[in-house]
């Protein structure tokens, strides 16, 4: 959901996030490449307070544009797939939502009805679509191509956003599901399918229901290249060094070309094939992988911009961005200490601690009443922003004084639903050991320990 380089939390520029950054990179590479398609791969309506203020406050109609619809228009994307987050503010908010792009959306695996095979079922959206495009080779002879372009999001979604889908869609197995529709892309004259999968890179060893299901995936005979995303990190990166069936310095994964772009905005990713046409059937030579930022850090780690925005991307929704600045900066009440996350991972922590007490004190009042209610209520809360891969500047920091919107925004990031368990004393006892993996064991006496575990 972010558009332009600016943070609603801080109420500041940024210049590390924004499609309008990002935007400048795919016109860099138009003009590079003779060919190209550009494609999105999910988490674009949620993510930030403008995603917040469209759903709760400004709200969708059949005669209103969505924002970063608007500006994926702007951009000109052939197509996208969902993320998990599309479904955080419901289906209906979905739908309304999408109705307003001029490029298909395409998700293979979430269903309305399923039949007794996943070509049998009665889709949400179009389980894919086939691009018929005009590329023209190294000699300036132009020839047709047709791109199969399918999606898949992880299936939790139906545990995650249960309250708005509960008996409303079913979701499959990506791999599953990838079984029984590829062939048929190939039947119906796809001469690449390209694999929008909203899913992490995780586990070689398929197991029904994955959420990280792109290792197995890249196995499907018929599928060319994958896009992945869910897991907000970089590939091709170091950080998947030594992953079954993943080549993290040539971006492979089962020999196939694959590409995982950040988050944000923050990064552009890069699949160049290198196609041979024979005997009337085109087939992939070679490749190259790469990611491309929007930003590098200087010695003392401050952002700095590699490029700049595309005005026409920013004026798309200018608009709103600017209604959502006077949503934001709605004052809703007082600190009289500061709250922030800078040291939430080592010690009790201010930010997370009126989370934990709001949290207790609402679900106090509803379970009055209940046969519940005189037993211990305990609150669980995460510190979401704590550095980490959101990076160096990336915490919550509100200052003693007014509160506004945005800094309620920036103490609870999602519009998470909150849910009151009964729990036995050894979940509990699980559940803490869990928040424990965090650290690493100490030796005591022993110098120089690194308490936090990096992954």
């Amino acid at each position: 959901m972010h558009v332009f380089p600016y943070d609603y939390y801080a109420d500041k520029p940024v210049e590390t996030v924004g499609l309008a950054r990002t935007a400048s990179l795919i016109a860099n590479l138009r003009a590079e490449a003779t060919n190209s398609l550009l494609l999105d791969n999910g988490d674009f309506l949620q993510g930030n307070p403008m995603g917040d203020y469209i759903a709760y406050e400004r709200g969708m109609s059949d005669d209103t544009l969505h924002p970063m619809i608007a500006a994926m228009n702007a951009v000109g994307f052939d197509a996208a797939t969902l993320g998990n987050h599309e479904f955080n503010y419901g289906l209906d908010f979905l739908m309304t939502a999408l109705a307003g792009a001029r490029f298909p959306v395409v998700s293979a695996n979430v269903i309305r009805q399923p039949g007794a095979r996943p070509t049998d079922d009665l889709p949400l959206l179009p389980p894919y679509v086939i691009l018929d495009r005009i590329v023209t080779d190294g000699q300036g002879q132009q020839h047709p191509l047709r791109v199969g372009v399918i999606g898949f999001v992880t299936p939790q979604i139906l545990a995650w956003d249960r309250r708005h889908l509960e008996g409303r869609i079913h979701t499959r197995d990506i791999v599953e599901t990838a079984r029984a529709w590829v062939p048929e892309l190939r039947k119906r004259g796809a001469d690449l399918v390209i694999a929008l999968s909203h899913s992490g890179i995780g586990a070689a060893r398929h197991v029904n229901g994955m959420e990280n299901a792109s290792v197995p995936l890249a196995t499907i005979d018929g599928i060319d290249a994958i896009l992945t995303g869910h897991s907000h990190l970089v590939f091709p990166s170091a950080h998947y060094d030594g992953v079954a069936g993943v080549d993290a310095a040539s971006g492979t994964i089962h020999g196939k070309p694959a590409v995982m772009a950040g988050s944000w905005g923050s990064r552009l990713g890069l699949i160049d094939l290198l196609l041979q046409r024979e005997n009337g059937a085109w087939r992939v030579l070679d490749h190259r992988v790469d990611t491309r930022p929007i930003y590098d850090r200087d010695a003392s780690s401050g952002a700095v911009a590699l490029v700049d925005s595309q005005q026409n991307v920013l004026d798309a929704v200018a608009q709103d961005h600017s209604r959502t600045l006077s949503y934001i900066r709605r004052p809703v009440g007082h600190t009289s200490a500061p709250l922030h996350s800078y040291f939430a991972l080592v010690a009790d922590d201010p930010s997370v601690q009126l989370v934990l007490e709001a949290q207790r004190w609402h679900a106090r009042q509803m379970l009055q009443g209940s046969d519940l209610s005189d037993l211990p209520l305990l609150s669980a809360a995460a510190p979401f922003k704590a550095g980490g891969r959101g990076g160096p500047d990336y915490y919550t920091d509100v200052p003693a004084g007014p509160i506004a919107i945005r800094n309620v925004a920036d103490l609870y990031l999602y519009p998470n639903t909150l849910r009151v368990l009964r729990i036995t004393g050894a979940q509990l006892r699980d559940w803490l050991e869990r928040s424990a993996g965090l650290f690493h064991q100490i030796t005591p006496g022993k110098p120089d320990q690194a308490l936090l575990h990096p992954e």
